[in-house]
């Protein structure tokens, strides 16, 4: 049933483009105190715990896989404040607020305060795609959410087990230092030292491709285990440093483990949270009531601002960036995941009040997902920050013939994009100077990382027709029927009626209806090269098609407002007027005729 569940919040989710943490933690409150038909203490007993720890483990590796140190050099200062003094401040303040209105143990408001300082890109991303800020403040925001995953989730790791080793080593500073730093020690130098040892094993191939998931996978749950047997509460800093090591260790390739890992997280995740949420007392929410909503206030209207005008001052950014940077800051699934583990730990330790952690988190982590989903995009377009519509292309490979027609528009001033899960293509187009994602662009990871701002329509230029087809469907929703572009292969051509995809599916035709990769891949290996040729009363269209005819594929319009339009067939007179511009592919012997043309004219000269 909890399957069930997870699958259904998670499609509904998709439907709404809203985080689904918001939909899996409502469905466990409604199945578990509410309705009762759901009860995990009585389903899984002694056995909770440990599931919950495993499963919160795998989860904190995924997001700790995501930080590389090398995506974080040339990042303007602005985020590094965010990430330092930003941090710490909301994170004080939160945990004495907290403190204060709850009269709550220190202890545990600093561990409330490091949890849900965590916002991250399963949820701050669906609200920028649906809200569309301008490029500044979604960089901004995205990289935030990216790399304060794994390090508000190491912040929450050490406060928890700082917690832990006061607890174990009683009153004395010294005994709970010592603790403490046993924990850190042993996390450390075990998840390095395995994170090294797993990157070494995956480097040299000594591991086969097909075994490398369920290598990695088993990895992870080994050094947890193992670092939690040699000091308790070390295993999750262990995965997260492990996680962090390989990320960042020379010639490890990381973006299958993450696909795996990503569908895997999403297995947990749906069923972690629905019975985390099913644990939820309700009298604890009712006694809280005003409290609660009253912490949830501090965290959006105080905190959050005060995190980043600490980051901002002195910076370029405008009054109206500011303001919806601090009014966008959801919480997530790091937050959701950490109290639910932590008030389970705490209160096996004899820590009172405990399990108000997992009530208050979720308070804020609905709270914030709703409020700021339905007031973010009006706020917006009230404060005049809204990205204008996007005029760059995506496209779906990073192939020499993406490369060839990318770089023309490039030079024409269009925004391109280049996904690729071939590192030789997408190091190539780099060297082109074409901004590049490395991975599958179907993927979760492109979900989270792929950056479209500025992107408004997609170009399957894949060698591969599924991926083409799956693109389609995938950027459909995002930029919708009439904005999403596939070219055909030749093999896809020679399809019988019964093995041809219908027209609806396969997105509008790139170009012309004889126009293949296959073709096109020929004639630029053959040295067609792109050409931008300017429409005139004197120099017409049929003056364009008399003088290229066949050696030329005409593939964009370019009018006199700089507006790119891509065309699916021959262009018409009513497509291309006087003042445009026709980009097409002109095959190589043209090319040499214009060379000794020009020769020609030199020496006429």
């Amino acid at each position: 049933m909890v399957g069930l569940l997870g699958l259904v919040c998670q499609w509904v989710a998709w439907r709404l483009r809203l985080p689904a943490i918001l939909f899996l933690l409502l469905t466990g409150i409604v199945v578990g105190p509410i309705g009762g038909w759901l009860n995990p203490d009585a389903m899984f007993g002694e056995l909770l715990f440990p599931l919950v720890s495993m499963a919160v483990a795998v989860i904190l590796f995924e997001g700790s896989l995501t930080l590389k140190f090398k995506e974080i050099q040339g990042m303007e200062s602005v985020v590094w404040r965010i990430l330092s003094f930003g941090l710490v401040a909301s994170w004080v303040s939160i945990s004495i607020f907290t403190s204060w209105l709850l009269d709550l143990d220190w202890h545990l408001s600093l561990l409330f305060g490091a949890m849900v300082v965590v916002t991250g890109p399963t949820v701050i991303v669906p609200m920028l795609r649906s809200v569309r800020p301008n490029a500044r403040i979604t960089n901004i925001l995205r990289w935030e959410s990216i790399l304060i995953d794994p390090l508000g989730a190491l912040l929450a790791v050490l406060v928890f087990n700082f917690i832990v080793a006061e607890s174990t080593g009683g009153n004395e500073w010294l005994a709970v230092m010592l603790v403490f730093f046993k924990i850190l020690l042993i996390g450390s130098a075990l998840g390095c030292g395995a994170g090294y040892v797993c990157g070494w094993l995956l480097r040299n191939d000594v591991i086969p491709t097909y075994l490398h998931n369920v290598f990695v996978l088993i990895s992870v749950l080994s050094v947890f285990a193992l670092s939690d047997t040699l000091e308790h509460e070390s295993g999750l800093l262990a995965v997260t440093m492990m996680g962090i090591w390989l990320a960042n260790m020379r010639g490890v390739e990381t973006e299958n483990i993450l696909d795996f890992k990503e569908s895997l997280s999403i297995l947990l995740i749906s069923g972690l949270f629905i019975i985390l949420a099913a644990r939820v007392n309700l009298d604890d929410l009712i006694e809280l009531s005003w409290q609660a909503l009253a912490i949830l206030a501090f965290v959006h209207f105080v905190a959050r601002p005060l995190k980043i005008i600490s980051a901002t001052m002195g910076s370029s950014i405008t009054w109206q960036e500011k303001t919806l940077i601090s009014w966008i800051g959801p919480r997530g699934i790091i937050a959701a995941a950490v109290s639910a583990l932590f008030a389970l730990r705490l209160s096996q330790l004899g820590f009172e009040n405990a399990d108000l952690l997992v009530a208050l988190t979720f308070v804020v982590i609905i709270g914030t997902v709703v409020f700021q989903s339905l007031t973010a995009k009006p706020l917006a377009g009230w404060l005049g920050v809204v990205e204008q519509a996007p005029r760059g292309l995506l496209f779906i490979g990073a192939n020499q013939v993406s490369r060839t027609i990318a770089k023309e528009l490039k030079r024409l001033g269009f925004e391109v994009m280049l996904a690729d899960s071939y590192r030789s293509n997408v190091r190539q187009a780099r060297m082109d100077g074409l901004k590049t994602f490395h991975g599958n662009p179907v993927s979760r990871l492109a979900e989270k990382e792929l950056d479209l701002v500025g992107i408004g329509r997609m170009l399957g230029l894949s060698q591969n027709d599924d991926l083409n087809l799956l693109a389609v469907q995938r950027y459909t929703r995002e930029f919708g029927k009439k904005r999403v572009y596939s070219l055909p292969t030749q093999a896809s051509q020679r399809k019988s009626e019964r093995e041809t995809v219908s027209e609806e599916l396969a997105g509008v035709a790139l170009f012309s209806e004889d126009a293949t990769y296959s073709k096109l891949a020929s004639l630029v290996a053959q040295g067609a090269e792109m050409r931008t040729t300017n429409i005139s009363e004197e120099f017409t269209l049929e003056d364009y098609l008399e003088k290229y005819g066949s050696k030329a594929i005409p593939m964009f319009v370019l009018d006199t407002r700089k507006n790119l339009s891509i065309l699916s067939g021959v262009p018409t007179q009513e497509q291309v007027p006087p003042g445009s511009r026709i980009v097409a592919l002109v095959k190589a012997e043209r090319v040499a005729e214009k060379i000794e043309e020009k020769k020609q004219d030199a020496k006429a000269g």
